[in-house]
């Protein structure tokens, strides 16, 4: 994946942002929303549109778009940057690969200790079942 080309296929747009901030939330677009198509993509191969679209479902718009949108700055500029670094971030982890888990031996001593609890555990069994014995009975 090179960065150059995907920042070509990113589409930025600006509103007012909401809450608290007197005039300036009024009068100015600060809050910038970022979509990316994913279906639409170059920049990404197959599998990596794949890997992201399974990785990133609950985020992705029934388009196909990967939207994000960052208001927490005053200034346009700023929440741009801020939301562009934020979506390199979230398509770098769902494009990483969880490390493959080895499995793990189970110890001589640990399987010693487990033969010699099946063994006791049997013998008190056998030691309360109740027998009768049929040649003494009369």
């Amino acid at each position: 994946m090179n960065d150059r080309d995907i920042f070509r296929e990113l589409k930025y747009s600006a509103t007012r942002s909401s809450g608290a901030g007197g005039q300036n939330v009024n009068k100015v677009n600060t809050r910038v929303e970022l979509r990316f198509s994913i279906n639409d993509s170059k920049a990404l191969a197959e599998d990596e549109k794949s890997t992201i679209l399974t990785n990133l479902s609950s985020r992705i718009s029934s388009t196909g778009e990967l939207v994000i949108t960052s208001q927490t700055e005053r200034s346009q500029y700023r929440n741009k940057v801020k939301v562009t670094e934020r979506f390199y971030k979230i398509i770098a982890k769902a494009l990483k690969k969880p490390p493959e888990r080895l499995p793990s031996q189970i110890s001589k001593a640990t399987e010693m200790n487990r033969m010699k609890n099946k063994i006791m555990l049997s013998q008190k069994k056998q030691e309360r079942k109740f027998k009768i014995d049929i040649e003494n009975l009369t």
